[in-house]
């Protein structure tokens, strides 16, 4: 019996979480055109437009094919921005519609909201990096050589950008601040660690400021998963991503808990 009873509450202390995690997943899987196929396109978009312009001048990258170093930083700059508009947008949504109460109504802890929020926006950022990688297979013809590095730094990547998304939802107050945010600050930072080129093509100072972006790591061991390629350490790469997710986890436990701009 008790055995029973011990089984029951682990069951239902995490039914919260799983059933807003459920709840994120089918918000952006009733419109897959939008949150899942639009991305692909505007990569694919990418790849062509660069394939076209670089191809016969860029043959190699680091001794690696060209398109074939460009596929993965595509990927993985399809799975951060989505991770990230999952989170921000869920939140800004329900503060802008009145209906933000009926998620923080129900009787759920804070890790359970946390939870439930960034898993769900973990999952739209490997749904949509999953569909495209389908797809560069079939263009491109990549394949992974390091699993592990594919599935480490693609959660750890997701994971990064759906709490950063959950603490900029939690922020804004309305649509004008997020679209600010991710033109001049998520877009830049994609574009700008490594996504299209090797760092090692910028001038030192450049390369020096680059290594203090989490989104060069997580572009950098993404690639080499697929590529066995790195400009940089992989053990950096790897701890960088931690220590950011770990920060970036804390601060939104703390605001949640809080309650800012959610229960005021």
């Amino acid at each position: 019996m008790t055995t029973r009873i011990l089984a029951s509450t682990a069951t239902n202390k995490w039914l919260g979480a799983w059933t807003l995690y459920l709840r994120e997943v089918r918000r952006f899987m009733k419109i897959p055109g939008q949150t899942v196929v639009a991305p692909a396109v505007t990569t694919l978009l990418f790849l062509a437009v660069f394939a076209l312009a670089l191809g016969r001048a860029v043959t190699t990258v680091g001794g690696v094919p060209f398109l074939e170093f460009l596929a993965p930083g595509l990927i993985m700059m399809a799975i951060l921005q989505n991770a990230f508009a999952n989170s921000s947008s869920s939140l800004i949504i329900a503060k802008v519609q009145g209906n933000i109460v009926d998620t923080l109504m129900p009787p759920l802890s804070t890790l359970d909201l946390m939870a439930g929020l960034v898993l769900g926006a973990i999952s739209r950022g490997l749904v949509v990096g999953l569909f495209i990688l389908i797809v560069m297979v079939v263009i491109v013809g990549i394949s992974p050589q390091h699993l592990w590095a594919v599935v480490f730094y693609g959660l750890a990547g997701a994971a990064m950008m759906g709490l950063a998304g959950t603490l900029v939802g939690i922020w804004a107050e309305k649509f004008d601040q997020i679209a600010a945010l991710t033109n001049f600050f998520i877009t830049p930072l994609t574009f700008l660690s490594g996504t299209f080129y090797s760092i090692e093509r910028l001038p030192e100072s450049l390369q020096f400021l680059a290594l203090f972006n989490p989104f060069f790591y997580a572009i950098d061991g993404f690639r080499y998963g697929f590529t066995g390629h790195a400009d940089s350490s992989l053990a950096l790469g790897a701890a960088v991503l931690t220590a950011t997710v770990g920060a970036l986890a804390v601060a939104c436990y703390i605001i949640l808990k809080r309650g800012y701009r959610l229960k005021s």
